[in-house]
């Protein structure tokens, strides 16, 4: 019988109370444990509504985190704000702080979130990490006197692998490396060779691990969520994916729904999936408000199905619905919306192509 698997991403937008409460402490309006407190709260309810969709594994939503690029640095004491700026289409930025002192440890992992959120499921839950040769960017090009960047980076390795290795000992049904820079690097540097560098830093990390555990560590990449607004997606697929599923990784999650040029997306996977890696088609398009049905989705699936095997096929979103904090462009109830939508709609795929 025909099973297709289906996962989020991960980042869920906040609820207005949330957002409100996040403003407040950043004016030290509130007390730290005020917004703990509605952390909490927020974290319950987004998972009550992630597993009223069917969702068979869940996610957190990411609800505490600040963003799903940082939060290894949140209260980091050695920190600038003048780092790297990534633009997006629509003409709005993000800065990445850069680092000024060493040695470099993570001040949170992601197990943190992952333990809170299994108190209030019995369902799987994943959880994201950030990719290293994000992590990577926050070494300043000027150097740091007595901190060099040969071992920043060697920090940098043995703290990623912790982020990796505590959510798979803390019970995590699996761990998606956030990639998102991926399709970027391309189009910072067309010749690839930044690219190349973000992929041998990460099979780094990807190489302290063993086969089995692989197999619970996926990949996802995208041409950026933010404010409904891309930083890539003028970047082909055919371009980045030979390079791509270089990666030591399972499963990988490709943003797909918002693609124009589908049927030489589908090519350049099948040409370039790896045996026994898994891809996850992203099946709904988190920048566009309009729902899509579960026909459509059925639809997309089984198009998918008939170039790449099924036994190597998933479904997903394209990407976090709101992977930076303070990002509130898509509504909330859309968001359940769009996951109910992509759950039913792979279980309809399922459905037709087993009647076949």
């Amino acid at each position: 019988m025909t099973q297709i698997p289906t996962e989020p991403i991960g980042s869920i937008p906040r609820p207005a109370y949330l957002q409100d409460a996040m403003k407040a402490f950043s004016k030290s309006e509130i007390k730290e444990a005020e917004l703990n407190t509605l952390f909490e709260k927020a974290t319950l309810e987004t998972i009550k509504e992630l597993e009223a969709t069917g969702s068979p594994v869940i996610s957190d939503g990411e609800q505490s985190k600040p963003s799903f690029a940082t939060y290894p640095i949140h209260g980091y004491p050695h920190l600038a704000a003048d780092g790297v700026v990534i633009p997006f289409a629509d003409g709005h930025t993000r800065q990445l702080p850069k680092i000024t002192a060493g040695p470099f440890r993570y001040q949170t992992f992601a197990s943190s979130y992952l333990e809170k959120a299994k108190r209030y499921t019995l369902l799987p839950v994943k959880q994201a990490v950030i990719a290293v040769s994000a992590i990577s960017l926050l070494y300043p090009p000027e150097g740091i006197d007595g901190y060099a960047q040969a071992q920043f980076i060697v920090d940098l390795l043995d703290e990623a692998e912790k982020d990796i290795r505590k959510c798979l000992i803390g019970g995590a049904y699996n761990v998606q490396i956030d990639f998102t820079e991926a399709r970027l690097a391309l189009k910072l540097d067309p010749s690839k060779q930044l690219l190349n560098a973000f992929i041998e830093l990460n099979n780094k990390v990807l190489d302290r691990f063993t086969e089995d555990e692989r197999r619970r560590i996926g990949v996802h990449t995208c041409p950026g969520g933010d404010h409904d607004s891309t930083h890539s997606a003028d970047i082909p697929y055919s371009e980045l994916l030979p390079l791509l599923f270089k990666l030591k990784a399972g499963s990988f999650y490709l943003e797909y729904a918002a693609e124009k040029e589908k049927q030489s997306v589908l090519k350049s996977i099948k040409e370039n999936l790896q045996p026994g890696q898994r891809v996850f088609l992203g099946v709904t398009d988190v920048l566009n408000p309009r729902i899509e049905t579960a026909e459509e989705i059925s639809e997309l699936l089984i198009e998918a199905s008939r170039i790449i095997p099924l036994n190597q096929l998933g479904s997903t979103d394209d990407c976090g619905f709101s992977p930076f904090a303070d990002d509130i462009s898509t509504a909330r109830n859309i968001a359940f919306s769009k996951i109910k939508a992509r759950v039913d709609g792979t279980a309809l795929a399922e459905k037709k192509l087993n009647s076949r």
